[in-house]
């Protein structure tokens, strides 16, 4: 009887742990979100396409707001910056006399604006994006992997961001 008395009160008394992702902290009145084009300080041209679209997707997948492609009539406008890019072999194959793994790193900002206000709901000074990909070892079979690696990257760089966001981290 003891035992099961001590189970209702654990059970019963909160310690405030919740689910990751379950939380809303941004205000009720936002149901809006626009997500313009990154700015881009690398020759890189194709991370400022890719990096829109993921956040586009992670926000219409995971949350409550609507993405509309006005910032002018968002609520919120969230707004990015690719500053760096590096993409560094990073393996060498003794047997090919190649390079076969190369990691890219991108370092970017993001901030989330309340576009009536414009007040600063999140921002990320220094995001750091790393992701690893294969050189193909033999040139005619050439296929370059940066392209995937960099999409696989921003599909993980969206979900961390929009997390971020919604916990308020």
């Amino acid at each position: 009887m003891k035992t099961a008395l001590v189970i209702l009160l654990a059970a019963l008394s909160s310690c405030g742990y919740r689910v990751a992702g379950k939380a809303d902290l941004l205000p009720p009145s936002l149901k809006t979100v626009a997500i313009p084009a990154f700015t881009n300080a690398t020759i890189r041209y194709k991370l400022t396409d890719v990096l829109p679209q993921a956040f586009a997707r992670e926000f219409i997948a995971h949350t409550r707001y609507k993405v509309v492609t006005d910032p002018a009539r968002a609520d919120m406008v969230l707004s990015g910056a690719v500053i760096t890019y590096t993409n560094n072999p990073t393996i060498f194959d003794p047997n090919v006399q190649r390079n076969n793994v190369a990691d890219l790193h991108v370092t970017m900002e993001v901030t989330l604006t309340e576009r009536t206000t414009g007040r600063i709901l999140y921002k990320k000074p220094a995001f750091e994006i790393k992701e690893s990909f294969q050189i193909s070892s033999d040139p005619s079979e050439f296929f370059e992997e940066s392209e995937p690696a960099i999409r696989r990257a921003s599909e993980l760089v969206a979900q961390t961001v929009v997390t971020s966001i919604l916990e308020n981290f």
